[in-house]
């Protein structure tokens, strides 16, 4: 039975989107798009506002010193953060730097040793190896005091973070953030690799240098991986990236698709987001992060193959301790008495490299933000996972008094403060949460595009659904519901059971249909249903067919 909240469509408006059926303007509509020329320039992948990079607040700044900085030999270094976002861009502008001719290194912090962004012994390590100028990316928007650190040691920092400021900007020699209050940039949701991307834009507009547009597999890796909106802008980046991504050269992209199952020609966002993005994390989160820097950065096929292969084991381990860590947190988490609108766990044996995982998949069964923090001496380190109606950052900005540092996005974020402070965070935490959720239909919600009829699935439909991609975060894989449909075989598939393969019919005409984690309801199946999914191609043996991946049902 479900337990999701499923919001109906409005009937499409007549006349939206000359050349539609009503079938695709319900689906568009649903995205937002309201005139003939939105739709144009969305089916078409186009980004009609002006994208020049020096619209950002700084850049011309930014630009101005690391030319200088290359006038003058300087040493430069990139100071990325240690996931898929980070690693992606810290790659693009070492590539981009050197190719540019400058003095560069590279630089990724260790999760476990010295935590999340700059930090002062990095930075004083990284001038004491001669670097005269650090450039952030994906961190530093609120390193306020540690930015002050390195200024009295004679290092300029340019910051470039899409994560949300503080009360103040950092005081670094350029702060690259459209989040920025005074920033016109008209896009705020790239990514950490997305505004190095501009950065190199910038530089290379300046410096007369090669094109940029070769590094856009990075952008699509990291701004799919980091669940940036893959609308405006970014649909246009991700969208050429894949298309360049499917085709690439770089060696370590290409062993990384080999070894999660996807062949050149047939990435997509999913692959992305499913498939190299966690191979990706997977090395800062169980390991060294830098291991994801030195396959991006191979330049032999050998070489690339031998850092894959590392990512995909580290990968496996990584889910290991995610199932096991979750168990744990889900156990402590209930034992809470707020764990009516806050969910928390905290206990010394989590693994600091998992505990966003587990943040998020609490909060996904729950419904409730979720916040899972690891306890090392008298400091509490851990990760916030929030839903769409508690803006999780503005609440941890509630109690910064409390904390020793924090930020993040409205759904994501990350903290740490003194164990003797625990209670009262939670406590006040636990208030903010009642107050902002009091009075809602607390459940998940699935969206439906349409209700259809299963003989309005036909290939006409699926080359509709394919000209939506990439599809993502803000631009979600549309969903159909069909009432009266007929179950006529199931059987249980996957390790343990976990999955359902079912035979459906309605209107006359029979689906196979896919039910990923429905393993146990196999008994609670009706042999009528209302049914929630997404139209899909399956390719079995060389052969394509359409098939219904399950995301909801109701017994009628």
């Amino acid at each position: 039975m479900t337990k999701k909240l499923w919001i109906r469509p409005e009937p499409a408006r007549r006349g939206l989107g000359t050349g539609f059926s009503a079938l695709q303007r319900a689906i568009l509509e649903r995205r937002g798009l309201k005139t003939d020329r939105e739709i144009e320039a969305f089916m078409n992948r186009q980004y009609g506002l002006e994208t020049d990079p020096f619209q950002l607040s700084d850049m011309d700044r930014a630009i101005d010193r690391l030319q200088a900085a290359r006038r003058a030999g300087e040493r430069v270094v990139v100071y990325g953060d240690y996931d898929a976002d980070g690693t992606t861009a810290t790659t693009l502008l070492t590539h981009v730097f050197g190719s540019l001719g400058l003095d560069t290194g590279w630089y990724i912090p260790d999760r476990f040793k010295e935590g999340y962004g700059l930090n002062e012994s990095a930075l004083a390590e990284i001038h004491k190896g001669g670097a005269a100028v650090v450039v952030s990316v994906d961190c530093g928007i609120r390193s306020n005091e540690i930015v002050e650190s390195a200024n009295t040691l004679g290092l300029d920092v340019i910051i470039t973070d899409h994560h949300l400021p503080g009360p103040e900007l950092p005081p670094a020699l350029a702060v690259i953030d459209p989040n920025r209050a005074d920033d016109l940039y008209p896009f705020k949701g790239l990514a950490g690799v997305g505004l190095a991307y501009k950065l190199a834009q910038g530089l290379v507009k300046s410096s007369g240098g090669a094109d940029v547009e070769k590094y856009l597999d990075l952008v699509a890796v990291g701004t799919v991986a980091d669940l940036a909106p893959l609308i405006d802008e970014n649909r246009f980046l991700v969208a050429a990236g894949i298309e360049q991504l499917n085709a690439t050269t770089r060696p370590g992209l290409r062993a990384l698709a080999e070894f999660a199952g996807h062949g050149q020609g047939s990435i997509t966002s999913s692959s992305i987001g499913f498939g190299l993005g966690p191979r990706l994390n997977a090395a800062g989160r169980v390991a060294d992060a830098s291991l994801a820097v030195q396959l991006l950065l191979a330049t032999e096929g050998s070489e690339a193959w031998e850092y894959a292969g590392k990512l995909d084991r580290l990968n496996r381990e990584r889910r290991r301790l995610t199932n096991e860590t979750l168990k744990r947190a889900r156990m402590l988490a209930l034992e809470q008495p707020q764990s009516e609108n806050l969910l928390v766990a905290a206990d010394s044996e989590f693994h600091q490299g998992v505990i966003g995982l587990v943040a998020g998949r609490l909060a996904e069964e729950f419904y409730r933000p979720a916040l899972v923090a690891r306890i090392e001496g008298n400091v509490l380190s851990g990760s916030a996972r929030s839903i769409p109606e508690f803006h999780i950052t503005e609440a941890l900005q509630a109690c910064d008094d409390l904390l020793i540092r924090f930020g993040g996005h409205a759904q994501a974020a990350g903290f740490s403060l003194l164990v003797e402070d625990r209670q009262e965070f939670v406590t006040r935490l636990s208030e903010l949460a009642a107050d902002r959720l009091a009075g809602l239909d607390l459940r998940p919600r699935l969206e439906i595009d349409a209700s259809v009829s299963f003989d309005e699935l036909d290939e006409e439909l699926m080359a509709f659904i394919d000209r939506l991609q990439p599809c993502g975060q803000a631009n979600p894989y549309p969903v159909f519901s069909t009432s009266g449909v007929e179950l006529h075989s199931k059987r249980k598939v996957g390790q343990g059971g976990r999955h359902l393969k079912l035979t459906l019919r309605h209107a006359g005409r029979i689906f196979d249909a896919i039910a990923f984690g429905f393993g146990e309801q196999s008994d609670a199946l009706p042999d009528r249903l209302e049914l929630a999914y997404r139209l899909e191609r399956n390719e079995f043996r060389g052969v394509v067919s359409l098939q219904l991946n399950v995301q909801d049902f109701r017994p009628l």
